[in-house]
C-alpha cells in the first residue's frame, strides 16, 4: 500500500526530547515501513526515518525562531499532499481539522487522528460543518464531547517493543515525566512524593506558555529536598529514569487524550498511579498494571501498595497490548475499510 503519513512541524519526527503527536507518526511509520508498505512521510527536514521523507521546512519550527506564522506553512503543505494525493492509496493526516476542506475534495481515501483534547466550545462548528470527515480517536473517551463527528475508530497508541526495555536497578523514587503545565499537576505529585516520604524525579518540559504558571504555583515546590528536576530527557535516558521508579505519578487535572507517558512507564516495567480521567481507564489496569485514583489521599495509598505488582506483568501487558506494530495493524485495518468505500461528500449541506 502507498501511504502518505503527514505530520505537524513543530517537532522533527521523531522529537529529540518531548513530543508527542511527532512521536507516534515516527513510531506508526517505521512500524508501517517494517510491515512491508510504501511510506512517504511529509514533516520537517531534520526528521530522520526509513520512509520517504519530504521536507516541508529544513528544521522543526520549536528549534526554528526565524518562523512567526507557524500555520502558514501547514497550508502550504497540506496544498502540496493534495496536489500530490494520485501517487497514493491512502492519506494519513496528524493536522487535527486542518486539512479536512481540501482533502475532502480529492478523490484518494484519506483519514486525520485526532491527537489532542477535543471539549474546546470552538470546535463544534468545525464538526458540525465537517460531518463527514472520517477520523480516528486515540482514547474512546476522547470522543465524548463530539458524538457528531465521523469516527471511523479508535487506536490506541503504541511504541516499538523494544525501544523502552526494563533496566536491573533498584527503585528509589517516584517519578513525573512530561510538562509542566496546570492541566499536568505537578503540585499534586510533589505533595503526593512528600505525604509517602520518597524522593520525586522531574523529567519534564516547561513551554512559554507555562512559564508564568511555573514562576508562581510550581518554582517554589521545586526546592524542597525531596524534590531533584532532571529536565527533559531523550528516549535513550527513559528506561534508566522510569526503571529506577516505583511507580510514575500521572496526578492529571484535564481529559487526557491518551497519556503516552503511561505506556513508556509500563514498557519499562514501573506501574503507574494516575488521576482518573480521559483515557486513564482505558490504559491502566487496576491493581495489575497501576492504580487510578480520585485524591491525593488515595495516591499516598497506592503508592505504598506499588510493591506488590509484578514488574515483569507489568512489562508483559505493554507487549500484550501497546507495540507499534499492533497500532500500525489497527490502522491498516481502517485503512483498508477506507479504500473499500466510496469518498462521502464531505461538506454539510
Amino acid at each position: 500500500m502507498r501511504i502518505a503519513q503527514i505530520a505537524p512541524l513543530f517537532e522533527a519526527v521523531p522529537p529529540r526530547q518531548y513530543g508527542g503527536t511527532e512521536r507516534i507518526v515516527s513510531f506508526l511509520t517505521e512500524a508501517l515501513v517494517a510491515l512491508g508498505h510504501d511510506v512517504t512521510l511529509f514533516a520537517s527536514g531534520d526528521s530522520v526515518t526509513d520512509a520517504t521523507l519530504e521536507p516541508m521546512w529544513p528544521r522543526s519550527l520549536r528549534t526554528d525562531p526565524t518562523v512567526c506564522d507557524r500555520t502558514s506553512l501547514h497550508v502550504a503543505m497540506v496544498e502540496r499532499v493534495a496536489r500530490r494525493a494520485g501517487e497514493f492509496d491512502l492519506i494519513h493526516c496528524h493536522l487535527d481539522y486542518l486539512p479536512f476542506s481540501l482533502l475532502g475534495r480529492q478523490r484518494t481515501p484519506w483519514l486525520t487522528t485526532l491527537h489532542g483534547r477535543l471539549d474546546l466550545p470552538e470546535l463544534q462548528p468545525v464538526f458540525d460543518t465537517f460531518s463527514t470527515a472520517p477520523v480516528v480517536s486515540i482514547s474512546d473517551s476522547q470522543r465524548g464531547p463530539l458524538p457528531q463527528a465521523n469516527w471511523l475508530g479508535t487506536v490506541l497508541h503504541g511504541i516499538p517493543e523494544n525501544l523502552l526495555t526494563p533496566r536491573p536497578v533498584e527503585p528509589d523514587c517516584l517519578a513525573f515525566i512530561g510538562r509542566i503545565a496546570p492541566e499536568k499537576r505537578l503540585d499534586r505529585a510533589i505533595r503526593i512524593a512528600q505525604q509517602a516520604g520518597m524522593k520525586l524525579r522531574v523529567a519534564a518540559k516547561i513551554d512559554a506558555a507555562d512559564r508564568a504558571y511555573y514562576e508562581a504555583e510550581i518554582a517554589p515546590l521545586m526546592g524542597l529536598p525531596h524534590v531533584e528536576y532532571i529536565g527533559e530527557i531523550s528516549d535513550a535516558e527513559k528506561p534508566d529514569f522510569l526503571s529506577r521508579a516505583h511507580a510514575l505519578l500521572m496526578p492529571i487535572d484535564w481529559p487526557e487524550p491518551f497519556g503516552l507517558v503511561m505506556i513508556e512507564a509500563m514498557a519499562c516495567g514501573t506501574p503507574v498511579i494516575a488521576w482518573n480521567h480521559g483515557s486513564v481507564p482505558e490504559v491502566i489496569e487496576e491493581g495489575r498494571t497501576g492504580f487510578i485514583v480520585e485524591s491525593e489521599a488515595a495516591a499516598v495509598a497506592a503508592v505504598r501498595k506499588v510493591g506488590a505488582l509484578s514488574r515483569e506483568s507489568v512489562r508483559r501487558r505493554f507487549e500484550e497490548r501497546f507495540t507499534a506494530e499492533r497500532m500500525a495493524r489497527d490502522y491498516l485495518d481502517l485503512y483498508r475499510t477506507l479504500g473499500a468505500v466510496s469518498r462521502p461528500r464531505l461538506l454539510a449541506v
